[in-house]
């Protein structure tokens, strides 16, 4: 999947980071950029974001061209970047909010999520365990169903999560 541009909204840069696996997104797709809202909605997230997050998302900022008009229908972060992906023309959209991916993929927007884009890690043998990842999701209070988690976990063959 290298070389593909992606726009990833808050949600997933802040459960990459804090599993410390936001180069993830550089090793598995390439080029990645973040909304300029979403930047501002990050900075919101600094007692829990290294000083090196910010470093590097700071060189991922782009501002929209055009007007946001999906914001009545999204939080702004989204919203701005379903917009960013239609101008730069982008692969994917990193997201993990439910709602706002029905909305993107109602736009015929490929949409991907922290937990498909960890997947994808394992199988690429970029991460080796994905439990540790997922437990430290949970520990930091990432809200991502319990099932779901242990489904992934036995797909791959790992000790799943106890309830």
């Amino acid at each position: 999947m290298n070389n593909k541009i992606v726009i990833a909204d808050t949600g997933v840069i802040i459960s990459l980071s804090i599993t410390d696996n936001l180069d993830l997104l550089n090793q598995i797709f390439g080029e990645y950029y973040i909304a300029k809202s979403v930047w501002i909605e990050l900075i919101k997230y600094k007692s829990i974001l290294s000083k090196k997050v910010f470093d590097i998302l700071q060189t991922k900022v782009k501002e929209i061209k055009g007007v946001n008009y999906l914001s009545v229908i999204m939080d702004f972060g989204e919203s701005e970047s379903v917009i960013l992906y239609k101008e730069i023309n982008a692969d994917f959209f990193l997201v993990d909010d439910k709602k706002a991916r029905i909305i993107a993929e109602s736009y015929g927007i490929n949409c991907i999520g922290t937990l498909g884009i960890i997947a994808l890690a394992k199988e690429k043998s970029i991460i080796v365990d994905l439990r540790p990842v997922f437990e430290k999701l949970l520990e930091n209070k990432r809200f991502y169903s319990i099932d779901l988690l242990n489904r992934i976990l036995s797909k791959y063959n790992e000790e799943m999560i106890l309830k």
